[in-house]
C-alpha cells in the first residue's frame, strides 16, 4: 500500500486530495511538524529535503515533490483522467502547477520561513510583511489567467486543482481576502463540495 507522509495545512494535503479522487488506498503518515519531526533523522532517511510530502510506493521507492506525486498518481491511476488528453489543456494545467510551485508557495513560505533567504531578523520581518501584497498580487494572477472553466483545465478536475485549493486556503492567514477574488472563490467552494474534500476534513487532515 502507498504510504504518505504529510502534514495538515501543508502543500502534502494536494496529494492526499488526489489519492482521495481517484480511489487508491492510501496509508497516511502524520509528520509532526510542531516538534519539528520533519527535521529529525529518522524523517530525513525518507526524505533528506526534511519537508512533506513524501510518498513510498509499493516497490519502497521514496518519491517527493507536490507536482511529481501528483503525476504519478495520475499515471498510474489512468482511468480518472487527471490530465487533459488535449495537448494545451494539459500544457495550461501544468503552467498553473508550476506557478504555485515556483511562484506562489515562495511567497506564502516568506511569512515563515525568512531563514531560508536571509539571516537578519529584520529582513525576515520585512518578507512577512510584504506577504499579504504578494499573495494577493498571486491571486490575482490566479483568478485573471488560471481558469478554463469552472476547473483549471476546463470543466472537469485535473491535478491542478486540488493543488490549487490546499494553496487558497492558505490565504486568509496571509492576510488575503479570498472573496475578493470571485472565480477563485466559487472555485473553492466546488472544491468544498467534492467528497475527497469532505472526508479528509471529517479526518482532520485538512484544515
Amino acid at each position: 500500500m502507498l504510504k504518505l507522509y504529510y502534514a495538515p495545512g501543508t502543500i502534502a494535503v494536494a496529494v492526499a486530495l488526489a489519492l482521495e479522487e481517484v480511489g487508491l488506498a492510501y496509508e497516511p503518515i502524520k509528520v509532526d511538524f510542531a516538534s519539528a519531526a520533519q527535521t529529525k533523522p529518522d524523517y530525513l532517511v525518507l526524505n533528506p529535503k526534511g519537508r512533506v510530502p513524501a510518498l513510498v510506493t509499493d516497490a519502497g521507492t521514496v518519491l517527493t515533490e507536490t507536482g511529481a506525486l501528483l503525476e504519478y498518481i495520475a499515471t498510474i491511476a489512468p482511468k480518472a483522467k487527471l490530465v487533459p488528453s488535449d495537448a494545451e489543456r494539459a500544457a495550461h494545467m501544468r503552467s498553473v502547477m508550476y506557478y504555485l510551485a515556483s511562484t506562489m508557495h515562495v511567497a506564502h513560505a516568506h511569512k515563515m520561513r525568512g531563514h531560508r533567504w536571509a539571516d537578519q531578523t529584520a529582513s525576515h520581518e520585512d518578507m512577512k510583511a510584504k506577504v499579504p501584497q504578494t499573495m494577493a498580487d498571486c491571486a490575482a494572477y490566479i483568478e485573471n489567467h488560471a481558469f478554463l472553466g469552472d476547473y483549471i483545465a476546463g470543466d472537469s478536475l485535473s491535478l491542478a486543482d486540488p493543488y490549487l485549493f490546499v494553496v487558497s486556503t492558505w490565504l486568509a492567514g496571509d492576510g488575503v481576502n479570498r472573496a475578493d477574488f470571485p472565480r477563485l472563490e466559487a472555485f473553492a467552494q466546488r472544491m468544498e463540495a467534492r467528497d475527497s474534500v469532505k472526508t479528509l476534513r471529517e479526518k482532520g487532515r485538512l484544515t
